[in-house]
């Protein structure tokens, strides 16, 4: 019964005439769409409604994006998708760092931010056709566990709570340890639509590594887990 349920999406921006055009498009494809101008009203419906993806403008009045953010994950593993109409790159890497999964520049393209909210959603969670006994077991390095059949990481027992990116990259660098993955394949394995297009920006899979070592109390320069290969990219560490 659940998969017959509409993906549901809050879209959360003072611009009146952008929150009608965005909610437009959302609806014609297909969404459940809610809207909120500021973020008490946004917080308030997220814990309502449980959205699957909340699209969130930085530049709200008084509670700004990133503390809305902030307090969403405190309560919700939801899709953020971040929209600013600062192009620098503080903005971006604040908006991160609190747990939003992808941003948005303003101006765009309505089509392209459906298309966007689609990658997050369609981002593959297990190897397709792949049954419950076919699910592969505990992924273990040194302390760290990947349980890919619950989506939960451990390090030396205790819970790691990360959102879902982070979860996504881990789950396809522990798949893998042996390869070395470059970011432009990371993104195609983490950032990639069912369209087959991804995500362009590579500084992305840099900025999630980051979030992902501190999680897990990975130091970059000696590092267990998440090892830098120079030139090349990332792969898993022995632990």
């Amino acid at each position: 019964m659940g998969s017959d349920k509409q993906p549901s999406v809050l879209v959360v921006d003072d611009e009146p005439s952008l929150v009608r055009v965005v909610e437009g498009y959302l609806t014609t494809d297909g969404f459940t769409v809610r809207t909120a101008s500021d973020g008490e009203t946004a917080l308030a419906l997220a814990r309502e409604s449980e959205p699957d993806v909340v699209v969130l403008d930085l530049g709200l009045p008084g509670m700004d994006g990133v503390e809305v953010c902030r307090q969403l994950r405190t309560f919700s593993s939801c899709y953020v998708l971040m929209l600013t109409a600062r192009a620098d790159e503080v903005d971006m890497l604040i908006g991160l760092a609190v747990g939003a999964d992808d941003y948005v520049t303003k101006p765009f393209s309505a089509r392209a931010l459906v298309a966007r909210v689609r990658t997050l959603l369609r981002r593959p969670r297990t190897p397709a056709g792949a049954t419950a006994q076919e699910a592969p077991e505990a992924r273990v390095f040194g302390d760290l566990t990947v349980d890919v059949p619950a989506r939960e990481v451990r390090v030396a027992g205790s819970l790691v709570a990360l959102t879902r990116t982070e979860y996504d990259l881990l789950e396809a660098l522990s798949g893998s340890p042996r390869i070395v993955f470059t970011r432009q394949q990371l993104l195609d394995r983490v950032w990639k639509d069912t369209t087959g297009s991804a995500a362009s920006d590579e500084h992305l899979v840099d900025i999630h590594v980051g979030h992902l070592r501190r999680k897990l109390g990975d130091d970059p320069r000696d590092a267990r887990y998440v090892l830098t290969v120079r030139g090349v990219g990332y792969r898993m560490g022995p632990g």
